[in-house]
């Protein structure tokens, strides 16, 4: 019975968001009243388990997710996105031109959320395969495959932070080994599938740039953005220190050395909060106050970029609802007993379960939160390693975009696309990313597990 009020509830929430048309978060709030009232929360129960689930969530990932869109805002606000772009563009030559857009996409893509990359970056790739005469898609497939990467794996991502939280694995380690996984599936997702998407749809790859199509973009005269170094440290900052404290830490674990104060200030340093903070800082510096913009228009940015998440923030906590819900009414511990004693692994149980409730929802951030519920407790009787299971999710959630999915729409529309020609493209491409992914924690298991 559990798992038939799951699906249940799955199939009220696709009703009310896909037919009924209401709100995500409206939506995923009276789902959970209504599988915590199914599942037989006590009444007095039911407000204190979506209040601790939504409460939860949001307490954990708020001060990432707020500083992250900050940052992200304030190099794309300053021009330093555009640099990134375009000068790896001009050094990798035309030849090379969709490895530019691979590895500008995948530095941007870490410090910029997944639909906010995508605004910022169209509009660069569609100027220079007008320019190049290339098809926008030869070089938009590379570019969505590393955008799509960063999203799945990568902190400070909601997806891979919220779950890393529910998990309680080491937001460092899920950084390091996201970036092992990652670039593997960028190159084979982005690049290499290219060609062969090329024979599948060559009606899509036909197609010219339209620059009509993105409307009015802010550009900037490329010789008054910050320095490309700098656009690229400051970008990667926060990745810089968290990978660094997470390597320090298992080298200090595998050499035996006693853990001391020195050892301490580092995991401080390397804690995802306190590097997204001096991150924030230091793009205010170098993105703002060291290019003499006052300082009214850099907290303006910073404002901006808050108040454009403040709706996403609500949709992760009520996927933290649904999530919580799950686990007090007795459901993930359902599960966990359906599994016991059997060799199933959790590694694939959360693929599996994200990318159901991926095919099914269409947002991979909700999929990602509400797999957790199911998967928490399998955990307890699993020696795994926290941080592939956090991946293994985020995997799963990226599986099979399709038209209950926001980002299709906007690779369709943005590349002039048909629905088959955007089934042939994005819909697959987004299926490699999170194969890729699977097997890339399954590999990585072998030797961290």
């Amino acid at each position: 019975m559990p798992l038939v009020i799951v699906v249940a509830g799955i199939v009220l929430l696709l009703l009310l968001i896909m037919k009924l048309k209401l709100n995500t978060f409206v939506s995923l709030i009276i789902v959970s009243f209504c599988v915590a009232l199914a599942l037989g929360l006590p009444l007095d129960k039911v407000v204190k388990s979506i209040e601790s689930g939504l409460g939860g969530t949001l307490g954990h990932i708020a001060l990432i997710f707020g500083l992250g869109a900050m940052l992200g805002r304030l190099i794309s606000d300053a021009g330093g996105a555009q640099r990134i772009a375009v000068t790896l563009i001009e050094k990798f030559g035309e030849k090379n031109v969709q490895w530019a857009v691979v590895v500008a996409s995948f530095i941007i893509g870490i410090a910029l959320f997944f639909e906010v990359g995508l605004v910022l970056l169209v509009p660069i790739v569609l100027t220079m395969a007008k320019q190049m005469k290339l098809s926008p898609l030869h070089l938009g497939v590379p570019m969505c495959a590393a955008l799509l990467a960063t999203h799945a794996f990568l902190p400070p991502h909601p997806g891979p932070t919220v779950i890393a939280g529910e998990y309680g694995a080491d937001i460092g380690q899920v950084l390091v080994y996201g970036i092992l996984i990652a670039i593997p599936a960028v190159i084979i997702g982005g690049p290499i599938y290219n060609a062969i998407a090329k024979r599948i749809v060559p009606s899509g790859f036909a197609k010219k740039a339209d620059l009509d199509a993105i409307g009015s973009f802010k550009t900037f005269d490329l010789d008054k953005t910050p320095a490309f170094g700098i656009s690229v440290l400051t970008a990667m900052l926060p990745v810089i220190m968290m990978s660094a404290a997470a390597i320090i830490a298992v080298i200090r674990s595998e050499a035996g050395i006693a853990d001391n104060t020195g050892f301490a200030v580092i995991r401080l340093v390397g804690d995802a909060s306190v590097s997204m903070v001096v991150s924030l800082l230091f793009a205010m510096w170098t993105m703002g106050v060291k290019r003499n913009i006052p300082v009214k228009d850099i907290m303006a940015s910073c404002t901006s970029a808050a108040s454009h998440i403040g709706m996403m923030l609500l949709i992760i906590g009520g996927g933290g609802a649904f999530k919580q819900v799950l686990i007090d009414g007795g459901v993930g511990k359902y599960v966990a007993e359906l599994f016991a004693g059997t060799n199933a692994s959790p590694l694939i149980f959360a693929w599996g379960v994200a990318a159901l409730l991926r095919i099914s929802l269409g947002s991979a951030t909700v999929a990602a939160i509400s797999t957790a519920g199911l998967v928490i407790p399998m955990l307890a009787t699993h020696n795994v390693n926290l941080a592939l299971v956090t991946l293994a999710t985020g995997a799963g959630s990226a599986i099979c975009s399709h038209v209950n999915d926001a980002g299709f729409w906007m690779f369709k529309e943005y590349f002039g696309l048909s629905m088959k020609e955007t089934f042939g493209t994005w819909t697959v491409l987004s299926t490699i990313v999170s194969v890729l992914g699977l097997i890339g924690v399954l590999v990585l298991e072998g030797f961290v597990g």
